[in-house]
């Protein structure tokens, strides 16, 4: 078999990861081709070896049984199969929750677990969690347990809810830039206006992101499928090739308005939902992979173990907080194909201006509890860009009013166009997103970077470090829940490891440890951090200057702390610690600390009956 240039290095590399990790997660692009890696794996190094493939979906379970079956002798897990595990066959394919008994039997005998679509793990779930439990407690020491996805992050904060839980590290195997180089996938191209009457502000997002049933109604009352429909008869006119689009909408209702709006443009078009039985939602994704349906209009189905090469234009119709959902369904248009030159991603949502291009998004195997808040800005990223310590990138909004009443509100980038005009209506009647916007109005991280490095050592050469060195307990004691938050970063940037870490398992091992001790020295002196409702980095920078919220008597006691380190590391050391200490006193922040923490890497009854 034929393998990309990134799944050979994988391949080749392999004895030297499992040796490495034992439960890990290959992350590569949608369309990489992360199911033939899995296939070559079990061929090369499992071969005659008992292996189990899962995934959470029928229809992925059906593709699943198609890929693999071609090489392997799989059997498909029924809901009602009994009986004992890897009889005449050596792959056991199936969801997490089929035939619980026999999933329960095959786990200790297996050599490799493997976990399709690994963002979808709930290590605290029904279905997961029995299976992590059950392979930590009884799987073969000498097994691997692997996780396959594009984007390894769960949006929760629940701390028992987290990827790391269930994996110790990402193996970073291939990124969307460099496939596009090699010719795996296409270049997207982004077509981003704001839809100005589209509230979301009034939405209760406390589980996390739009529920559906407040979100739909908003979409709808707004003009958003109309700049949608707008934008999508202008592009597909310039494509190379046949138009062969998806839309993804936040539910049936919002579907059902766009697909009306679809056919009266003279355009065939079909919908797909979940509740679309197989046969029949095969059928339709079947004529629009040979271009009979053009558009094809999504409801939580196409995100996700959907590949139709020749779809060359993505429609964002859905608001989300989660950039997983942003990246997955993006990520659907990227394949390449004859003929394909590039993918036209057009979005109304402001999902690209709240999380960035999908060949930028970062991940991590830990998330806190209110994480997403950040993204209720919709000009998150932009800002971000802005305030950037190289190429300060200014994006512009279009206010021009078009002959319907709409604005155009096509944002793009400043001094990519002759005289800064709108390349859609040709105009100049563009603000400055950031000024007008006040992305500026909270401290963001390359802000406080920037401070911290500066002051920290310009206070602490002034300072007397004989009579701070001794006030730590009185600073404790003492201090306000903003005050506490200010303090646990400059333990943590004092106590930290400024190492180079390999992988992102390393990386958490290091925050963990330091925030282990940190939570050691505070349920021994009987301190307490109340669980607060949001992490504010302004509670650090106030500290800088002994201002408002932080004061004098812990802000020198905390830069007292911090100036130590610069006195005695590298420059690339402090980076590395302060980078750490900042993840470290958001999740003291955000979690909280008692003499009650019960956490995976740290419980408080056990510490203190250690003492």
């Amino acid at each position: 078999m034929h393998l990309r240039k990134w799944q050979q290095k994988i391949i080749d590399n392999f004895p030297t990861i499992i040796k490495q990790n034992h439960r890990f997660i290959l992350k590569a692009p949608t369309g990489a081709g992360k199911t033939v890696l899995a296939s070559e794996l079990i061929e090369k190094f499992y071969k005659n070896k008992k292996i189990i493939v899962l995934c959470h979906r029928l229809v992925l379970l059906e593709q699943l049984n198609q890929a693999l079956s071609v090489r392997h002798n799989v059997r498909k897990l029924e809901i009602s199969d009994t009986g004992p595990a890897f009889e005449d066959y050596d792959v056991l394919l199936s969801t997490s929750m089929r035939a619980k008994n026999v999933l329960a039997d095959a786990i200790p005998k297996a050599d490799l677990i493997i976990i399709d679509e690994a963002h979808r793990v709930s290590p605290n779930g029904r279905g997961y969690k029995r299976i992590i439990d059950e392979f930590n407690d009884n799987g073969k020491k000498t097994a691997q347990f692997i996780g396959l996805t594009a984007s390894p992050e769960r949006r929760t904060g629940d701390q028992k809810d987290q990827l790391n839980l269930a994996f110790d590290a990402i193996i970073d195997c291939a990124n969307i830039e460099d496939l596009i180089t090699d010719g795996v996938l296409v270049q997207p191209e982004y077509r981003t206006h704001f839809v100005h009457d589209l509230d979301l502000d009034a939405i209760d997002i406390s589980s996390g992101d739009f529920p559906v049933t407040s979100l739909a109604p908003a979409i709808i009352k707004s003009s958003m499928i109309d700049y949608a429909i707008w934008s999508y008869s202008e592009e597909r006119l310039k494509l190379s090739t046949k138009p062969v689009s998806a839309w993804f909408c936040a539910d049936i209702s919002v579907a059902e308005a766009t697909l009306d709006i679809i056919k009266t443009s003279g355009i065939k078009g079909a919908i797909v939902t979940a509740g679309t039985p197989i046969k029949e939602r095969m059928k339709l994704l079947s004529s629009h992979e040979k271009g009979e349906i053009e558009a094809m209009v999504s409801v939580g189905v196409l995100a996700e173990g959907w590949d139709n090469p020749y779809c060359n234009i993505i429609v964002h119709l859905r608001p989300t907080l989660s950039k997983v959902l942003w990246g997955q369904s993006v990520g659907r248009g990227l394949r390449s194909a004859p003929g394909k030159e590039k993918c036209i991603v057009i979005d109304v949502s402001s999902n690209w201006s709240t999380f960035g291009p999908v060949e930028k998004l970062e991940w991590s195997l830990w998330s806190h509890r209110r994480s997403y808040m950040q993204f209720m800005n919709r000009f998150n990223w932009i800002g971000q860009q802005q305030d950037g310590e190289k190429d300060n990138e200014i994006y512009l909004l279009c206010k021009n009013e078009m002959p319907n009443g709409t604005r155009c509100s096509l944002i793009y980038k400043k001094n990519k166009f002759e005289n800064d005009t709108c390349p859609i209506c040709g105009t100049y009647a563009a603000i400055d997103i950031y000024k007008e916007q006040k992305l500026d109005s909270s401290l963001n991280e390359n802000k406080l970077h920037n401070l911290f490095f500066e002051r920290v050592p310009q206070v602490y050469k002034e300072m007397n470090i004989s009579i701070w060195n001794s006030l730590g307990p009185t600073a404790w004691k003492s201090a306000e829940p903003k005050e506490q938050v200010f303090l646990a970063f400059c333990m943590a940037f004092k106590n930290v490891s400024g190492k180079p870490t390999q992988s992102e398992s390393d990386y958490w091992d290091a925050a963990l440890a330091t925030e282990a001790l940190i939570r050691s020295y505070l349920v021994e002196n009987q301190i307490q951090i109340i669980k607060q409702e949001d992490f504010n980095l302004s509670d650090i920078s106030d500290g800088m200057f002994a201002g408002t919220k932080v004061r004098a008597l812990k802000a020198n006691y905390g830069i007292s702390l911090c100036g130590e380190v610069f006195e005695n590391h590298t420059s690339p050391e402090c980076e590395r610690k302060y980078q750490k200490a900042i993840k470290i006193a958001e999740r003291l922040a955000m979690i909280g600390c008692s003499s009650q923490d019960n956490l995976p890497y740290f419980n408080a009854s056990d510490h203190l009956a250690s003492l």
